[in-house]
Formats: C-alpha cells, sequence, structure tokens
C-alpha cells in the first residue's frame, strides 16, 4: 500500500497532539518490552529496537515542532511538557541495563553493513549515556539529563518570548526602503517601533541613516533575553559539565565533539585559532576600509551598531552595489517559486501544492507540497513552509522535523521555519532561503532508509551545515538568479549587478569570517570555563577574535539561541564550510543547473543519510578525501 504523509488535524491540535504523542511513546515501550523478553541474540532484537525508536522519534519530533511554532500557547506549552516526558523516557531507556544487555547479545557478524552499523552506534550512545556505571551514576545522570532539559527550554523559551521594541522618530527611518517606511507608520507622538524581529531589525541596523537611533536598536537587541537568562546559563553550563564529568570526561566540549568528524575539544580550539589567523589579515584590512568611511561621519569605531550600515555603504560607494536597487528584484513569491523550480531541476524533484483544506496547516501562512522524483512520480514526502514572522513563533531560521522517513513505513515530512518579510527581500534573506532549504532537502532525500537512525539529516553534527551552505552557491549565481529575480515590470536582474554583488560579497569575507569565529569561540570558552562572569568573559573574547566592536552594557550570549541546541559546537559552520567548498569544486561554475553532477551529488551525499561517515560521503562524491584547498583559495582570493 502505497504510503501518505501525516494527516494533520482540522481543529483541536491540543488533543491530536497529545494522541499523536501518547500513541508514539506507548508504541515505544511496547517494543522496548518485547525486546527484553526476546531470546539473548535474535536478529528480531534490532527490528524491535528500530520500531521502539521510530515511535521516540516521532513523539520528539512533533513537540519539538509544535513547542516553536504553533500560535495557539496552550499547544505550544503542551508540546514543551511532551518534550521533556520523551527526554525523560529516552533518558530512562539509555540507563536501562537490560536494554542495554538485549542489544550487546546481538552479534555483529552476519549482519549487513547498515545492520552492523546500527548496532554499533546504539551500543554507543548507551556507554555514552552511563548505562555501564553503577546504580548511583544512573540516578544521577537521570536528574541531570532531566534538569538539561528544562534549562535549555527555558533559554529558548526566554529568547523566544522575550520581544522587545524601540520607538525611534520617524525621521530616523531615512535610508529604509519605501515598503519598510510604509509599514512602519509614526505614532501620534512622532515616533515608530522597531522590534527585534529579524525583518525589523537587520535592515534597521543597515540603512538607517541615524547613528543615535541605530545605536539605541542595536542596544536592545544585544540585550535579548538578558538578565533573564544569566541565571539559566550558568546553570546551564554547570549542569552539561557535571553530565560530561560524571561519565569520565574532562569537560563538556570533550564529551561533544567524541561523536563528531573534529574528535576532541582541543581540535576544535585549534581550528578556531587556525581559521582567525587565517581570516585576521584580510579581516584588518576590510575593517579598515570601513573606519576610513565611518571616519567622514565623524564615527571614530566600528562596533556593532554600525557595521552593517558601512558594510552597507562601502557595497553602494565602491562597488555600485545599491541594496535598494537589489531587493526589488527578490519579491517573495517569485523567490519561493523560484527556489522550488531550481531545486527541482537540480535534483529531479516535482513539487505538488497541498491545499490548506487537505493539508490542515497550523497556521494560515504554512504552505505545504508533496514532493516526488521528477522521473517516476516515485512519492518522496512532504515539505511545510512557515516563512513569515508571529508572535511567540521561533524567531530564527531552521528546519525542523515533523516526520522521519522510514523505508515502506512512513514518509518523511520536513518544515522550514523563517522569519521573511512578506514583499521584498533583502539578498541575504534570499541566501538564507536557499541554505534552510538545503536542509529540507536532505531530511526528504535522505529519508528513504530502513533505520530511522540513519534518516535524514543524521550524520555528524559538524557536516549537517555543508549541504546547506553548498546551495546557498545557487543564489549568487546570475543564471540561476535571472530566472525567476525579476522586478516589477518582469525584467530579470541585470548579469552585471549580480558581478558587482559577487564583488561586493567578496569585499567582508576575512572580518565575517572572524565574527563566526567568535561565535565560535564563545559557545566553545563558556563551556570549556564556564565563567562567572560570563560579561566580562564575552567581552575578553571579543578583543581576541572579533573585529568589531561591542557596544557597552549588552549582554550578546543571552539571546544566543545555538547556546542550547549547537552547545560548545557553533564551529560547526565553519567546518562545514570547509567541506561545501569542495563540494562546490565538483560542479562547472559555467553551468549550475547541470542535472548530471547534481543528481550524482544528490545519490552520493543526500539519499544516504547516515548510512555513512560524512568523510566518507564526501569521499563517494568527490572521488577523493576532502581537502582545504578550494577553502583557502576562496578566502584569500
Amino acid at each position: 500500500m502505497a504510503l501518505t504523509a501525516l494527516e494533520l488535524p482540522a481543529d483541536d491540535w491540543l488533543t491530536w497532539l497529545d494522541e499523536r504523542a501518547s500513541a508514539q511513546l506507548d508504541a515505544a515501550q511496547e517494543k522496548v518490552g518485547e525486546l527484553v523478553a526476546a531470546e539473548p541474540g535474535s536478529p528480531r532484537i534490532l527490528t524491535l529496537w528500530n520500531d521502539a525508536a521510530i515511535g521516540l522519534r516521532n513523539a520528539a519530533a512533533v513537540a519539538g515542532l509544535l513547542s516553536s511554532v504553533h500560535p495557539d500557547a496552550a499547544v505550544m506549552e503542551r508540546a514543551e511538557a511532551i518534550e521533556v516526558e520523551v527526554q525523560k523516557y529516552s533518558t530512562d531507556l539509555h540507563l536501562d541495563p537490560e536494554v542495554f544487555r538485549a542489544l550487546s547479545s546481538v552479534a555483529p557478524d552476519g549482519l549487513d553493513a547498515d545492520a552492523r552499523r546500527m548496532l554499533g552506534k546504539a551500543l554507543r550512545d548507551f556507554r555514552r549515556s552511563g548505562v555501564d556505571r553503577g546504580d548511583d551514576v544512573r540516578d544521577q545522570v537521570r536528574e541531570l539529563e532531566a534538569r538539561l532539559t528544562d534549562l535549555g527550554q527555558s533559554f529558548s523559551r526566554n529568547i523566544r518570548d522575550g520581544r522587545r521594541e524601540d520607538r525611534v522618530p520617524a525621521a530616523a527611518l531615512a535610508g529604509l526602503p519605501a515598503d519598510f517606511v510604509e509599514s512602519h507608520p509614526a505614532d501620534a507622538d512622532g515616533l515608530v517601533t522597531i522590534s527585534t524581529d529579524y525583518p525589523d531589525v537587520l535592515p534597521f541596523l543597515a540603512f538607517s541613516t541615524d547613528a543615535a537611533a541605530r545605536r539605541a536598536v542595536a542596544t536592545t537587541f544585544f540585550n535579548l533575553a538578558w538578565p533573564d537568562n544569566d541565571a539559566v546559563l550558568a546553570e546551564l553550563l554547570r549542569t552539561r559539565h557535571e553530565l560530561a564529568t560524571l561519565l569520565g570526561y574532562a569537560g563538556w566540549p570533550d564529551y561533544d565533539a567524541e561523536v563528531k568528524m573534529i574528535g576532541s575539544a582541543d581540535a576544535i580550539g585549534t581550528f578556531i585559532d587556525t581559521v582567525s589567523a587565517a581570516a585576521g589579515p584580510a579581516g584588518e584590512r576590510e575593517i579598515g576600509v570601513l573606519a576610513e568611511r565611518a571616519a567622514a561621519d565623524g564615527e571614530t569605531v566600528i562596533d556593532a551598531a554600525n557595521w552593517r550600515y558601512y558594510h552597507e555603504l562601502i557595497k553602494r560607494e565602491q562597488y555600485g552595489v545599491d541594496a535598494h536597487e537589489v531587493r526589488r528584484y527578490f519579491d517573495f513569491g517569485k523567490v519561493h517559486d523560484g527556489l522550488l523550480r531550481i531545486t527541482g531541476e537540480l535534483f529531479g524533484l516535482r513539487y505538488t501544492r497541498v491545499e490548506a483544506e487537505r493539508a490542515h496547516p497550523w497556521h494560515p501562512d504554512v504552505t505545504s507540497y508533496d514532493v516526488a522524483f521528477a522521473s517516476d512520480s516515485r512519492p518522496i514526502g512532504r515539505i511545510h513552509l512557515d516563512l513569515h514572522p508571529r508572535e511567540r513563533k521561533y524567531n530564527h531560521a531552521a528546519q525542523f522535523e515533523l516526520v522521519a522517513g522510514v523505508r515502506d513505513r512512513q514518509l518523511p515530512e520536513g518544515v522550514l521555519v523563517c522569519n521573511f518579510p512578506r514583499g521584498l527581500m533583502e539578498h541575504r534573506d534570499v541566501v538564507t532561503l536557499f541554505h534552510e532549504f538545503g536542509h529540507l532537502v536532505h531530511h526528504l532525500l535522505g529519508g528513504d532508509q530502513a533505520w530511522i537512525r540513519f534518516s535524514g539529516v543524521a550524520t555528524e553534527w559538524d557536516f549537517v551545515e555543508a549541504p546547506s551552505q553548498l546551495l546557498e552557491e545557487w543564489a549568487w549565481d546570475a543564471a540561476v538568479l535571472r530566472s525567476f529575480a525579476t522586478d516589477a515590470e518582469g525584467a530579470p536582474i541585470p548579469v552585471e549587478l549580480v558581478e558587482r554583488m559577487r564583488a561586493a560579497e567578496e569585499f567582508g569575507k576575512g572580518f565575517l569570517a572572524r565574527t563566526q569565529m567568535f561565535y565560535a569561540a564563545l559557545a566553545y570558552r563558556f563551556h570549556l570555563e564556564r565563567p562567572a562572569d560570563p560579561t566580562a568573559r564575552m567581552l575578553q573574547l571579543y578583543r581576541q577574535y572579533h573585529l568589531v566592536k561591542p557596544l557597552p552594557d549588552t549582554h550578546f550570549y543571552a539571546g544566543f539561541g545555538h547556546l542550547a541546541g549547537y552547545t560548545s559546537g557553533y564551529y560547526t559552520y565553519m567546518w562545514s564550510l570547509v567541506i561545501a567548498k569542495d563540494l562546490f569544486s565538483a560542479f562547472d561554475p559555467g553551468n549550475l543547473l547541470d542535472p548530471g553532477v547534481a543528481a550524482r551529488y544528490r545519490d552520493a551525499v543526500l539519499a544516504p543519510g547516515g548510512s555513512k561517515d560524512a568523510a566518507e560521503l564526501v569521499a563517494d562524491f568527490l572521488g577523493r578525501p576532502y581537502d582545504t584547498d578550494a577553502f583557502e583559495a576562496w578566502l584569500n582570493r
């Protein structure tokens, strides 16, 4: 029988959520009971383990999504409670000696490669959880894991619900696009409201000519979730360290890095410092250019309130790239449709719109599409696009899982959650949309796995950004952009404008790489050191890595949401970029729409999901191990 997408409720999401999560958790518990009772060594043990993992992951997926996007506070809060239940059960499961003994009884000999890999990964997870420790240690692990779930939710919730606003003079909108001005009318006092939502704050910091207003808005933005998250973060870092050391690791970064490509905490520090040193000379030159231009306006330093403004000014004055001119080619609807068409051509996919009457999305903004292979109409899965901001919604950009694909069992479903404007987009937003869509395609194409452990974006975590960073390249190609980027009269974006955009994008690579390394160093060092004064340590790391000065009395770390999910591993963005640049070297830059190379990439890198190590996936595609040559050439050109 053909598989169908998960049926979402037309109403009463609260009841549906409870039933979906309860049924999946009950199924997981039932299969675990059968697993423990099975004859030792029976291959059926692995099948039962897979069944249990499917139930657990299904429950986690729906709770993780709805806790971040559902407009009903009651549904959001219930989803958060289910996340706690799921994590508690997962912790208990991985600390259960009987389950561990049952899995350990299965001999790897005689298993096929995927089953053998899955068994090895599962047993490693049990050992990393402390299943082979004494009862007292396992009890402590349970308590610490429960506390970490609560703290992680609190940290993210404070960011999500901590939206703030500034009221600035209407004259401060000078320099902003006309549609931005129109959507921000002045009140009776002649003031306009600028929120900390990305579609508000980022354009304002990039284009407002009012330096004082920019400083006020930036100060508010970089104090998001402060001081609420100070105590939460301190306990989060302390609890992660306590768990890691309890399990025999030097600290959280070593525990976390053990299952990543990078392998160790020391290697993280070395990587951060290596990239910082490589980017330093170019970054210093670029900051010098910004500072020289800012001095003409009486500014004495490049800081968090003005670097975006002067970066845009340099692009306009020295490279002939006016962001207002550029954005008129990027109507959201055209970009949306163009992205589907381009990825359809690249990867041999067909997207079919599922009307809301059948899809039953959680919000009217959400659009849904069934995805199939264009060649034979074979179903792949379903995607849901939730792309505009609203109150209490997750306020960054990410791909969420709704269903993990399992061969002959369930189709993969992924959700793109972003916060883009509804009208004209900045080109950086277009790049972000391509990036996040890369995760979505990976989730779907990697979803045809027998073992749910390998379904979707299931590689080592420091590889997961590479496919998304690779897809960004298509958002910079003139031929690709001209296929959908047209102005109101239908004229496509000029080739020469795209060439100027690409040249302007080269300016800033150095200091922006150093910015990324500041983020990476903060995530790594905060976990390694657990500073008693996070603000003071943040400022030290600013001086060591960042080439842009911080604003006084701001606390960026409190709103740095990646500290919850990526923990000490923010370095992964740059690590993945090294690999993405190498992957891109296999494509013909003169014909990025060549479906032959893209199909080979799809089948070698995306479709296997996590069934192979990331380094092996890359070698399968490139025909050699990955290296840093392409990245270094890009950074230094």
